[in-house]
């Protein structure tokens, strides 16, 4: 008797969208649902070992580099894979959500690699997630063009050899996606996101002469990273092309991963590509894992975070030599400032900080770094070019003056700085803006001429929980207590209803997008994730 067929994913309370089963036809589904199969119950047993992970730190207030991969790091021969021409050069990438209008912006930027994103700039509605795929399949058929309908003005892509090499992003492990389903099971958003995306383009850019690459996100061991390479390795004998062809850079973007970034890429090494070092997902990360450890792990307000505090400095210095002792690039954080067109004194101050940030970074040996606005790029490179030169990279840098001990990357402490009563209001402030334009389906949003994405909202909602739970003295004598965070949160409201007038906060999603911050702010039980009860609300 043979065997029955594998049942089909089906697709659960979405409502059909134009071009649709170009994306999900019968062979996409069936690719993606294999990728379920295979791997899903590894993701959920992944996913309770954080669990466990999050439980012995709780324990210990401590972290340290694991003792039985001591090997791994002790043998100097091993290297990643050298890097396909299109990622050799990486010196300036711009982020941001795969809508039709930024796909083109993105790629024409002049950047070197956009980072085309399913995660943290993307809510995860079924529009973002399907038409996003479209827009990429466009974008490598040259069909792609958009019409501004307030505007008028057209887009178009410029000629193939001065595009950006896009990398996408999956969501991270933690998200499933709920439209998605096997056997009433939903398929995890990274599989959806990465199996679409490599099942319709890995053969049509390796026939561009460049290839299926990604950004792998909230990594929190060399576990998870040998997960993603098994997914690799299968998807690529699935389609039939080479193993290797597939190249992955990985976020170390949160405390547990900063422990483990040479086991990360020794576990990717035949597809790892480099490394990247962010800000907020790490301040986060740092909150979220110590956040019962005592007042010597409270952060000040996140702006006083800079990447120069010692602690960041250890995270960064010690990224860049893990990465060029393995051959692998090292990419640099995001200038998130978005130009004012009214205000040339803002863009004068916000311009010299970005130029600082990204002259530091090159100067400490990163290979390249990550802008938000396409008026950052000429900035951003010409950092990179007066150190780079004509060199794709400063690889050869190998920062062997760089010494990191394990409890540099957790010394909290050297800060000097204090949380703020303005530091919670800031955080109140944009976490609901942030908050109502996620639910309303807007990942990457402009608030007080910054572009902030889901990280921001973590760190905001993350600080203001930390600050109570510490019972912290504001400079104005004024306790963090859960009734100020509540009026804070009132009077923002109300200003926002004043700013933007009735009619328009009706219409919005302010008075949710409050109620939600103050949940995952002010909960007893930490929220993981603030995009797990979001998720719940998204249309």
């Amino acid at each position: 008797m043979p065997a029955p067929a594998p049942s089909p994913l089906a697709i659960i309370d979405a409502e059909p969208l134009p071009r649709q089963g170009e994306v999900l036809n019968h062979a996409a589904l069936a690719f993606v649902a294999e990728l379920h199969r295979q791997f899903t119950p590894r993701r959920d047993e992944l996913l309770a070992r954080r669990g466990e992970r999050r439980a012995e730190i709780a324990r210990t207030s401590t972290l340290d580099f694991l003792p039985e991969t001591a090997a791994i790091r002790a043998d100097g021969s091993w290297q990643v894979a050298p890097a396909p021409a299109a990622l050799n050069d990486r010196r300036v990438e711009i982020t941001g959500p795969t809508d039709r209008k930024m796909t083109i912006n993105a790629l024409n930027s002049g950047a070197k690699v956009w980072l085309a994103d399913f995660e943290d700039a993307s809510a995860p509605t079924w529009e973002n997630v399907i038409l996003g795929q479209l827009n990429l399949i466009d974008a490598y058929t040259r069909t792609i063009d958009f019409t501004d309908p307030e505007s008028g003005k057209s887009y178009a892509l410029k000629p193939a050899a001065e595009l950006a090499t896009a990398v996408t992003r999956p969501r991270g492990w933690h998200l499933n996606e709920r439209h998605l389903q096997l056997d009433g099971t939903p398929v995890p958003g990274a599989l959806v996101d990465f199996g679409l995306y490599f099942f319709h383009n890995a053969q049509r850019l390796i026939d561009l002469g460049k290839g299926p690459y990604f950004y792998l996100p909230k990594t929190e061991s060399h576990l998870e990273a040998r997960l993603w390479n098994d997914i690799f390795v299968f998807a690529q004998d699935y389609v039939g092309i080479p193993r290797g062809t597939v190249r992955a850079t990985v976020l170390i973007e949160t405390i547990t991963a900063a422990y483990e970034m040479e086991e990360i890429l020794y576990e990717l090494r035949e597809h790892a590509s480099g490394l990247n070092a962010g800000r907020w997902d790490y301040l986060f990360s740092i909150i979220k894992n110590f956040r019962d450890g005592g007042a010597e792990f409270v952060l000040p307000d996140r702006n006083a975070v800079t990447m120069s505090a010692p602690f960041m400095r250890a995270y960064t210095e010690l990224l860049v030599r893990t990465c060029h002792k393995r051959g692998a690039h090292a990419i640099g954080g995001m200038a998130a400032f978005i130009p004012s067109r009214r205000d040339a004194e803002v863009n004068k101050v916000a311009f010299e900080k970005v130029k600082a940030d990204k002259d530091r970074e090159a100067h400490d040996g990163f290979d390249g770094s990550w802008v938000a606005h396409p008026d950052l790029v000429p900035i951003a490179m010409a950092s990179f070019d007066a150190v780079l030169g004509e060199k794709p990279n400063q690889k050869d840098r190998l920062r062997e003056d760089v010494s990191v001990a394990a409890g540099d990357l957790i010394a909290i402490g050297t800060l000097e700085a204090k949380p703020t009563y303005d530091g919670l209001r800031n955080a109140v402030a944009v976490g609901i803006r942030y908050i109502e334009a996620w639910l309303r389906g807007m990942g990457a949003v402009a608030i007080f001429n910054l572009m902030e994405d889901v990280a921001t909202a973590e760190i905001s909602r993350s600080q203001i929980w930390q600050w109570i739970n510490a019972d912290v003295v504001f400079e104005n004598g004024e306790h963090a207590t859960a009734d100020l965070a509540r009026k804070i949160a009132a009077e923002e409201l109300t200003a926002i209803r004043a700013e933007i007038g009735d009619e328009a906060f009706a219409s919005g999603k302010w008075q949710q997008a409050h109620d939600l911050l103050l949940q995952v702010s002010l909960d007893q039980d930490y929220t993981d994730f603030l995009t797990l009860p979001a998720y719940e609300q998204l249309g």
